[in-house]
């Protein structure tokens, strides 16, 4: 049974509808529903496993922002019984899991505890997944599961094989916790290293792509390729709970998100001396999503970019382009400068290019447009 606070979302699912893009996902969510082992409420139903996975942004002062895990708490706690298995799958800063189970119990004192056991088993297992291979990786990448019990580790390492060919190996509450943030970080301080790069070449007249694929030659280095920004519901944002979590020792992270948060401000700088330069009537911006072959929009360095470009250009044609995205986002919508193009309509209206986003859609660009069509390429994706 599944369960969200979202009307819409519930109506399309219940209908077999994917409400977002991801590869194979549609055909296996219209069979489960077909055959009746897939249904909706808009309220938790009693069961015996219970899978939080809810979004945990962060504030404008980077902190993390629990309403929506206390929220999915305080409704479990209204159906939960004893000996249930809740596992959280929301990405969270240690200590959040515990968090759960104590507000679940501060609010049932019915459930009790018998002779030291707990009533209800909480674990934690952080979700690890690539958008746009959702179905594989939910299947066979390996899960990290901490309890807050033994009893809860192993509880939910069971529910987990049951679908899992990867490892699953079981740890604490608060090591599981940190793993996934602790991966994610690890990819942002890459991430960050490749967009100085960027930066420095940008200011030094090299290019950066050349730079890259010459120094990975080496047999030990590994460089990210830069890019507009980082966005995203994970790696945007993770770090941060880790920075609120323990300021002192989290410099290197904090940095880090700070060079990938600068990344656009740099694009747009880098677009706005293109214009001065060109004179362009018509501004062709390619991508809105926050990575390729996908349609999530969330914390997409993208928009942020196009929404910018609409407010400096305000006497400019901005002509957008986002393959995977039926109509255009209302934080666009609302500029009188923007429309919403096909590729083809942006190839033929364009006399400045900005690639944004490395959709399968833009391969082999550089070819369709006419020679003297200024490229920003902020992906290498025409190199």
């Amino acid at each position: 049974m599944g369960t969200d606070i979202s009307e819409e979302r519930l109506r399309k699912v219940a209908s077999g509808k994917l409400p977002f893009v991801e590869p194979g996902l549609d055909t296996m969510l219209s069979e489960v529903v077909g055959t009746g082992a897939l249904g909706v409420s808009s309220v938790p139903v009693k069961a015996k496993s219970f899978i939080v996975a809810v979004p945990t942004p962060v504030t404008e002062d980077k902190m993390v922002d629990y309403r929506y895990i206390d929220s999915a708490t305080d409704s479990l706690a209204e159906v939960v019984e004893r000996d249930d298995l809740v596992v959280l799958e929301s990405t969270s800063p240690p200590g959040t899991t515990e968090r759960l189970a104590q507000r679940i119990l501060s609010s049932r004192a019915d459930l009790g505890a018998s002779l030291g056991e707990a009533p209800i088993h909480v674990a934690h297992c952080p979700e690890r997944v690539l958008p746009g291979d959702i179905v594989n990786e939910m299947r066979t990448n390996s899960r990290v599961i901490g309890g807050v019990s033994l009893v809860a580790a192993d509880r939910a390492r069971q529910l987990y094989e049951a679908f899992c060919s990867g490892d699953v190996v079981v740890t604490d509450a608060k090591t599981a916790e940190m793993v996934k943030l602790v991966e994610n970080s690890f990819r942002d301080v890459n991430i960050a290293f490749a967009n100085e790069l960027a930066n420095m070449c940008s200011q030094n007249g090299v290019n950066v792509w050349n730079l890259i694929e010459f120094a990975n030659l080496h047999p030990r280095v590994n460089i990210l390729r830069p890019g507009p920004g980082v966005g995203g519901h994970c790696i945007a944002v993770d770090p941060w709970f880790l920075v609120s979590a323990d300021r002192d020792n989290s410099r290197l992270i904090k940095t880090a998100r700070e060079i990938n948060d600068d990344r656009p401000r740099r694009v747009i700088e880098q677009v706005l001396t293109a214009v001065k330069e060109n004179q362009p009537q018509r501004v062709a911006v390619l991508g809105l999503a926050f990575k390729a072959d996908i349609d999530d929009l969330r914390e997409s360095p993208a928009l942020a970019i196009a929404t910018s470009l609409a407010e400096h250009l305000p006497d400019g044609e901005l002509l957008v382009c986002e393959p995977n995205v039926p109509t255009c986002p209302a934080s666009l919508a609302k500029y009188k400068n923007i429309s919403f193009d096909s590729l083809d309509e942006c190839i033929e209206k364009a006399d400045l290019v900005v690639l944004l986003v490395d959709h399968k859609e833009f391969v082999g660009l550089r070819e369709r447009l006419a020679p003297s069509v200024p490229v920003i390429d902020t992906r290498g994706l025409l190199q």
